[in-house]
């Protein structure tokens, strides 16, 4: 289901043709506790960092399945910016967001990525970078650069402020050189510097504690004959 909110959004993207850059928000309902009457939302934190990073707009619409997913995808979709990033906010697992499998989702933005100039994917979910061969070979042949996600549970709290500075980093992307793999590490490397790498995140399948650094997965395939997607974790926490 499209809510009005998005709706109008949508009408107001159609007079945006010169923006220069773009968040698009799709989000699930949280429902963290039995209160959580569609209260909690990543949607104030991103239109935060879109008004630091200054020509930023930013579209949210909510997704419950398959469909209302793919329909939500298509209108943010509308327009083609300059730059744009996708973050997903929802619960996750390694197959699903929401209630939409991975592979669905990696292909149906991989399809737009090119329409619209998108050129990130933040997957705000617990467990869904746990297998990186999905994006790795999602973002071949696609006009993504990059993939981020967390391969155990992730707080929702410090999960949203971690995205964030990952979104706020790489939206401005006059600071990558999109053929060089060293560009790639160092905007991650400040983005998550002011977390530390042993902060327990969250928790793997047996409930075992779970460190940043060992939960969170980025995939980058800069652009240029040959390059090839490839995870870079390792070498963006050896910087910190």
């Amino acid at each position: 289901m499209i809510t009005s909110t998005t709706m109008q959004q949508t009408r107001r993207t159609k007079l945006h043709h010169n923006a220069n850059q773009a968040i698009l928000v799709l989000e699930c309902p949280w429902i963290l506790d039995e209160q959580d009457s569609n209260r909690s939302s990543v949607l104030p934190f991103v239109e935060g960092i879109a008004k630091m990073a200054g020509g930023t707009d930013v579209f949210h619409a909510n997704f419950y399945d398959k469909n209302s997913f793919i329909k939500a995808l298509s209108i943010l979709c509308s327009v083609r910016f300059e730059n744009a990033i996708i973050y997903i906010a929802a619960h996750g697992n390694e197959k699903h967001i929401g209630n939409v499998k991975l592979n669905d989702i990696f292909s149906k933005i991989g399809e737009y990525s090119k329409k619209s100039n998108i050129t990130g994917l933040m997957l705000g979910s617990c467990f869904t970078g746990a297998n990186m061969a999905s994006p790795q070979s999602t973002l071949q042949g696609t006009n993504l650069y990059w993939c981020c996600g967390y391969s155990s549970s992730s707080e929702w709290l410090s999960g949203v402020m971690i995205d964030c500075s990952i979104i706020s980093e790489m939206i401005n992307t006059e600071n990558i050189s999109k053929n060089n793999q060293n560009d790639f590490i160092e905007l991650f490397s400040k983005a998550l510097a002011p977390f530390s790498p042993k902060y327990i995140i969250g928790e793997d399948s047996k409930k075992n504690p779970v460190t940043l650094d060992e939960s969170i997965r980025v995939v980058t395939q800069p652009s240029g004959q040959g390059l090839r997607a490839k995870e870079i974790t390792k070498n963006i926490f050896k910087k910190n």
